[in-house]
């Protein structure tokens, strides 16, 4: 019995047949590897030198020291903020704060910076970009480690931090591929740290022949943990959710559980900007996605990133990630443990068939393309530094940490408050404007921590934290400046300060013309400025239970009630909402950023005081109230993304909810002025699907500049300063787009002196104004009127166009698929001369067919259909057996 099954749909071109073994092979030729080849061509050449059981070493982590080749695994660590645990290097801002700058270059130096000191240090590999967790929940633990929760802003600060890491030297080696937002219930012991395997890929350098070289769940627990029932949780605001476990004893890991449109166009966004940069690793997540292991399956590896997106470096696992021997082979990891992946096991899978000598190749090459390509080879890069020898790397790295910092301060509200000119009696309030009891090398962690962090926040937990030299705290730095200006400075360096605090008792005068009450209202209304600092602290192991403090807002409002000038100061590692006390009239400034590195207090005392004009940007929505975010913690083993593309000012709009301070927003001392916008469509007769060929990154039409925006910004005030145009566009209203009302597609900071003014342009790629075609299984160009909006935040909209665009549909074509019980399929099959009616170009003719699962495609209009040669052979992505919600490649 025969059963065939037609699809129709346009025309692409596949650039190279394959069969089902060969699909995400670095070697089947699929995808051009560019600047990448001759890196390749050196990699291939060390693989074919190398027995089995050499392969097998390399692949399991191992080095080889005797033999047909040597090689010293690669070393490494986690790191955007610095390496981890070493003494004698640099503590950067941390990635979110970094962020909130919405400064390419400023992006691009932190990041050589970072990376150079990594490889002074002996390390090739730097666990970075993280693009994941974007921040789908408020509450995710380790939204602080990556750029923030748009796609575009993500990808393209994530490109720029991959190409400034090779750029010091090393590897880019991405994270966490995919879908993993939250830390509840992340693997079955929910602990640990990232970074490979155990936090470490070997411990030497690394080369061949250089041995000198040494649906929207709620509540919020701890890591691990899991409702039995049902789980009630009480947000702060006193909203209640009750989530219906599914199982207590199948919770872990969870399933990000994802339909293919969602997946596209926000999760998988940010990675074609990282890979195209030149990523030579990627960290695969420790979850499932869509109830398969993310290290062990192969739609995601094989398909999505390795064909796709066209990587040609490898896949390792995070801490646990690697389940079983075969499976992680077939999925597409290249990188795993030893134990798991011994001599013995690995043979026995050549042997029986179920690996293939082409694979295990590929693993290898994959392993060490990413050494040549950074030039390893030439046996510069100094060996190893044990983490307390005296290599001291940090150079002239604390100017970059405290401009950085300084440029990232987000001015949210400013009444006049600020910039302070010299105050006569001034006090500091709160444990964030203080050191910690012991500091600054204390190891931070939130595992059985609180919400808040007992002195001034610099660094993150986990992965992401880093090993302080010192530590400028806000204190530190006001105190020097108030020296000079001989300001009188007190200070309550407690969030829940009283007079009986055991321990905490304030000196107050004899004098009774100068006694001061020892209270936060004594101390507050004896000041001209009361600076009242916050923080929250959250990080990896945990996810966060609240998005505001009591016991801080309490201080904020005590202070505010007794001092009419009441400037707050926050240092936070995610959302941080300020509704308990922003709209009281006495609070006149209040300033935002993540955590800010070793230069901290400097960064911002150099904001308080007008030496530099605040330009940060908030890099995420500050709601009203947490339960104005749709997005909590999901409990349960399935975790589904049932709000689709909707997450952070999305939603905000698309639920019609107004939020206290908008994506993309942030004050300065002076005013800007928008003008002249002018959009332009410089490439004409454009396909409705991408059909370029497969390169790094993807195809490669998908970054053909096919528009431009252009707008006049002029510095309108008293003073020099910084800001930041945002380009939003919304699709055309009669498209199949299905996107939210508009999306971030371009941002520029650009530096004004006062009555200054500078033209800025905004370059629109091919894929900037595309949507995914589920059904053609591509992405797709709409014919119409974009909307165009540029502004100083997602809601600040100053100047409004419309961008025309034509793309052309290609003709249709029948692809049909034919197998029979057996699975032996004919070797031609006839075709129709029209398709519903409407004539297609020239398929009444007999030709080659593709056996199943692949279907023979026609690869242009450029090509003669009547020739055999005109038709390849291209898998089918959207075939039955995928069932519901699966990912659509290789299902």
């Amino acid at each position: 019995m025969k059963t065939a099954v037609a699809l129709l749909g346009a025309a692409t071109i596949c650039t190279a047949s394959i069969n089902n073994t060969e699909e995400g092979l670095i070697t089947n030729g699929l995808v051009s590897l560019g600047d990448w080849q001759t890196a390749f061509t050196k990699a291939q050449n060390f693989v074919s030198q190398l027995t089995t059981e050499e392969k097998i070493t390399i692949i399991g982590a191992g080095s080889l020291t005797n033999g047909s080749a040597n090689w010293t695994a690669l070393t490494q660590s986690d790191g955007p903020q610095g390496a981890e645990n070493f003494y004698y290097e640099s503590a950067f801002s941390m990635t979110c704060a970094l962020a909130m700058t919405w400064d390419k270059d400023a992006i691009y130096k932190q990041g050589k910076a970072v990376a150079t000191e990594f490889y002074q240090k002996g390390l090739q590999l730097l666990a970075g970009p993280v693009s994941n967790p974007m921040g789908r929940t408020a509450w995710g633990g380790r939204n602080g480690e990556s750029f923030g929760p748009d796609s575009y802003f993500n990808g393209i600060l994530g490109g720029i931090s991959a190409k400034a890491y090779q750029a010091g030297g090393v590897i880019a080696g991405g994270k966490h591929f995919i879908l993993y937002e939250q830390e509840t219930n992340r693997s079955s012991s929910s602990g640990g740290g990232g970074g490979g395997l155990g936090g470490g890929m070997g411990s030497g350098s690394m080369g061949p022949g250089n041995n000198s070289m040494g649906s929207m769940p709620s509540g919020s627990a701890p890591a691990g943990s899991t409702p039995s029932g049902n789980a009630l949780r009480v947000r702060a605001d006193n909203s209640s959710t009750t989530e219906f476990a599914e199982s207590s004893t199948e919770t872990a890991p969870y399933s990000s559980n994802i339909d293919d449109k969602t997946f596209r166009e926000t999760y998988l966004w940010p990675w074609y900007d990282i890979i195209k940069a030149g990523t030579g690793a990627v960290m695969c997540a420790m979850i499932e996605v869509n109830g398969s292991a993310a290290c062990e399956d192969k739609s995601l590896l094989m398909g999505t990133l390795k064909t796709d997106l066209g990587f040609p470096g490898f896949v390792l696992p995070d801490t646990m990630a690697q389940k079983t021997a075969l499976g992680s082979i077939s999925g597409g990891l290249d990188y795993g443990s030893s134990s798991t992946w011994s001599t013995s096991t690995v043979e026995a899978f050549l042997n029986n068939g179920s690996l293939t000598e082409a694979r295990l190749n590929d693993m290898v090459i994959r392993n060490v393309i990413g050494y040549y390509k950074a030039n390893m080879d030439n046996g510069e890069q100094p060996s190893k530094a044990g983490y307390d020898d005296y290599v001291d790397t940090m150079s002239n790295h604390a100017d970059i940490i405290r401009e950085n910092g300084a440029k990232s301060i987000v001015l949210l509200k400013n009444e006049g408050g600020l910039p302070l000119h010299k105050p006569r009696r001034m006090t500091l309030f709160g444990a964030n404007a203080g050191p910690v009891m012991g500091g600054p090398n204390m190891q931070f962690t939130v595992q059985g921590s609180g919400p808040t962090y007992d002195g001034h926040l610099a660094s993150d937990s986990g992965s992401a934290q880093s090993s302080l030299p010192y530590l400028i705290t806000p204190e530190a730095a006001i105190t020097l400046r108030a020296s000079r200006e001989h300001t009188n400075v007190k200070w309550i360096l407690n969030d829940t300060y009283t007079a009986s605090s055991s321990g905490n008792t304030l000196v107050t005068l004899s004098s009774s013309e100068t006694a001061v009450d020892a209270s936060y209202a004594g101390y507050a209304a004896a000041s001209d400025a009361c600076l009242v600092f916050l923080n929250a602290l959250s990080g990896e192991g945990a996810d966060r239970t609240e998005l505001y403090n009591n016991d801080q807002d309490t201080m904020v409002n005590i202070v505010a009630a007794n001092c009419n000038n009441t400037i707050v100061v926050i240092t936070t590692t995610g959302i941080r909402l300020v509704d308990q006390w922003i709209e009281n009239e006495n609070i006149t400034a209040v300033l935002y950023s993540g955590p800010l590195g070793q230069e901290s207090g400097n960064s911002i005392t150099d904001v308080l005081y007008g030496d530099v004009n605040p330009s940060g940007r908030l890099i995420h929505t500050i709601a009203k109230n947490e339960s104005d975010y749709n997005v909590d913690i999901c409990y349960t083993k399935n975790c589904t993304y049932s709000e689709g593309n909707y997450i952070d000012y999305k939603h905000f709009e698309h639920s019609n909810i107004t939020a206290r301070y908008a994506f993309g927003h942030g004050l300065s001392y002076t005013s800007f002025q928008y003008s002249d916008l002018e959009t332009t469509k410089i490439v004409s007769n454009l396909s409705y699907h991408a059909n370029g060929p497969l390169e790094i990154g993807g195809r490669a039409d998908l970054f053909d500049v096919v528009a431009e925006v252009d707008v006049v910004v002029k510095n309108t005030g008293s003073r020099d300063g910084a800001e930041v145009p945002q380009l939003y566009i919304g699709y055309p209203e009669d498209s199949k787009a299905d996107q939210p009302i508009k999306a971030l597609r371009g941002f520029e900071r650009v530096e004004l002196k006062k009555d200054e003014q500078s033209q800025v342009r905004f370059p629109l790629r091919r894929r900037d104004l595309s949507f995914w075609d589920v059904n053609a299984q591509e992405w797709a160009l709409p014919t119409g009127d974009f909307k165009v909006y540029v502004g100083a935040s997602s809601t600040d909209l100053r100047l409004t166009g419309t961008l025309t665009m034509q793309a052309e549909l290609l003709p249709n074509v029948l692809y049909p698929t034919t197998w029979t019980e057996n699975g032996t399929a004919p070797n031609t099959i006839t075709g129709t001369n029209s398709v519903n009616d409407d004539p297609s170009q020239g398929v009444a003719f007999e030709r080659s067919h593709c056996k199943f699962p692949y279907r023979t495609t026609y690869k242009g209009p450029d090509f003669d259909p009547t020739v055999t040669t005109s038709w390849t052979c291209e898998k089918i992505k959207n075939w039955q057996e995928c069932g519901p919600g699966a990912l659509p490649r290789l299902c």
